[in-house]
């Protein structure tokens, strides 16, 4: 039977846990807001409403950042390369 998440994690060293938490904010921290959106089930509506502005901010948010890389070492999945 496969192992839990929480187990496999608790059978890591403390060192390879805080690695391993690092490279989870740095790729959090270079998703795209509309991939960090949809994985946490949100609709542009909903996110707008937590944020307190309009759905059509966000709308321009993610749109603007479909067309600039996140990493200037690495192009933007968005971005068609």
């Amino acid at each position: 039977m496969a192992k839990k998440f929480t187990e496999l994690r608790a059978s890591l060293s403390q060192a390879a846990r805080e690695k391993s938490d690092g490279m989870a904010r740095q790729m959090l921290a270079e998703m795209p807001l509309n991939e960090l959106r949809q994985a946490r089930g949100l609709s542009q509506k909903m996110l707008a409403e937590v944020l307190h502005v309009q759905q059509q901010s966000i709308a321009k948010i993610e749109e603007a950042h479909r067309h600039v890389p996140v990493h200037p070492t690495q192009p933007h999945r968005g971005h068609g390369r």
